[in-house]
Parts: structure tokens; C-alpha cells; sequence
């Protein structure tokens, strides 16, 4: 399986450098080992995505591990549903790659490969580096360059998708598994910023073309250092209404408690 051209969707071939279409549309690879599949047509912005700034910040919160059970959780679903002898395997909004390293262990078990695919190029460069077990691509979730029915899984955590897209890639039987907020999520921040804090809505998705045949809710407390509470906030959407004193507050926490609530959801393609 290889990637298609976000031009005009034929296949790419792959050579030592390159990829390239019959029509002639040519993506090189990074020195790091990633492709470029996001065209200028395609961007809404220069830069789009999430800056380095907020990458770094991101990737140092992950790796202190204060989001392992949901990476765990996730890796565990997709363990379970993933049959032997899987050929491929999408990380949607795979950021700098901590979840999709996780779900690449569990995929070689199955002997299938993984992509990663995000919209930033800050994030896929700093994946690329660390996790070479991965193939990972800058691209739009909303244009996804692979071909149609090719993926067995795909793993959506917060990251936006067109259901049409998802249903496009996957294969009859296959899996998509997503990750939302649940009603109590980062309760104690949003305290610091909303004068009235309100849950977060029920799932309420529907996925045109596949079936919910699982769901589970998994909820914890998390014990963050000043530091990891403002890299936790830089994370999310709140930091653009977080006022200054908010941040100066959080930084100056010694310790700062605040519950996670993640709602994982396992939807199954149907003809």
C-alpha cells in the first residue's frame, strides 16, 4: 500500500527520494524520511497546524506520561479488534507521534505498517526523527492521500475528519477508532478561565457507513507540576481565551489537580 497523489489521486510510486504520480506530480522526502502531500491549494493558512512552540510543549506533557492510560487504552482496543495478517494502519492528527509509536508495536504484531499523518510540519519532522518505524506524511485529515479501501483501522484522537473520507479508506470490516472529550474533562482548568463551567456535550456522532460496536469512558486525576499545567493549557483550545494572569497563576502552581474524562469509541465499516 502507498500513499495517492492529492492532486489527481492517482498512485504514487515511491523511489529513494520521491514520489511521484503518472501525471508527473513529484513529492520529495524530507532528510527526516517524511512526504509532503499537502499541497498550497490545500492550505488554509502559511503554516497551518500546530507551531513548533506548541509541538515541544505537547511532546514534553506526553512523555512525562500523563496521558499513558488513554495511549494504553487505545493500543489495547486496537489489539483486540485488529485481525492477523492487517496490512495498514492510519494515525490521524498523529502530532509528534507519541500514541501513533504505540499503535506501530501493536500493528507489527498483526504484521501491518503505520502511517501517521498530521497537518503540521513542525510536528511530522520532530515524528520522523524519533519514530522511523512509522511513515509519516504532512497532509489534510480532510483529504487523506491514500487510496480507497486500503486502511484496516484508523485511529482518530480529537483530530477533525470527513466521515466520507473515513469511509472512503477503510476497508469493508475495518475499524475506526475515536477519541473525544468526555463531559468532565480538564474540569479544573477550565474553571480558571470560564466564569461559568459547563460539561461537555454527549457523543452525539454518527459515522455514515460503519457500525458503533464499542464504547468506553476512562477517567482519571491527573498530579501536574506548575510547568505541565501550562504545557496541558497550551495543548488545548482554551489558550486562546486564557488571560494572562491565568497562565501566570498556573505557572506558579506547585502542584495543580485536574481530571482527565476521554470517551473511546470503536465503529466498524459496513458494506
Amino acid at each position: 500500500m502507498t500513499f495517492c497523489c492529492p492532486l489527481c489521486h492517482a498512485p504514487l510510486a515511491h523511489t529513494d527520494k520521491s514520489y511521484a504520480c503518472p501525471q508527473g506530480h513529484r513529492y520529495d522526502m524530507a532528510k527526516e524520511g517524511y512526504v509532503n502531500l499537502l499541497p498550497v491549494q490545500h492550505k488554509r493558512s502559511r503554516d497551518p497546524g500546530d507551531s513548533a512552540e506548541m509541538m515541544q510543549a505537547r511532546r514534553a506533557f506526553l512523555d512525562a506520561g500523563h496521558y499513558q492510560p488513554l495511549r494504553d487504552a487505545v493500543a489495547s482496543k486496537l489489539a483486540e479488534i485488529l485481525p492477523d495478517g492487517t496490512s495498514s494502519i492510519l494515525d490521524i492528527g498523529c502530532g509528534e507521534g507519541y500514541y501513533t509509536a504505540a499503535f506501530a508495536r501493536t500493528a507489527e504484531e498483526k504484521g501491518a505498517i503505520t502511517f501517521g499523518l498530521d497537518v503540521s510540519k513542525s510536528a511530522i519532522r520532530a515524528a520522523a526523527r524519533r519514530y522511523s518505524q512509522v511513515t509519516f506524511c504532512v497532509a489534510s485529515s480532510h483529504r487523506l492521500p491514500f487510496e480507497q479501501s486500503s486502511m484496516d483501522a484508523v485511529i482518530r484522537i480529537y483530530a477533525p475528519c470527513k466521515g466520507e473520507e473515513l469511509a472512503r479508506v477503510v476497508k469493508e470490516g475495518g475499524w475506526v477508532i475515536t477519541v473525544t472529550p468526555g463531559p468532565r474533562h480538564l474540569m479544573e482548568l477550565k474553571g480558571l478561565i470560564y466564569s461559568e463551567v459547563l460539561l461537555h456535550a454527549p457523543h452525539s456522532e454518527q459515522l455514515p457507513g460503519f457500525v458503533l460496536q464499542q464504547e468506553q469512558s476512562l477517567a482519571y486525576e491527573m498530579s501536574l507540576t506548575g510547568k505541565e499545567a501550562v504545557a496541558l493549557l497550551q495543548m488545548t483550545p482554551f489558550a486562546w481565551r486564557a488571560k494572562p494572569e491565568v497562565w501566570e497563576t498556573l505557572a506558579e502552581q506547585e502542584t495543580f489537580s485536574c481530571q482527565t474524562d476521554f470517551s473511546i469509541h470503536c465503529w466498524q465499516r459496513i458494506d
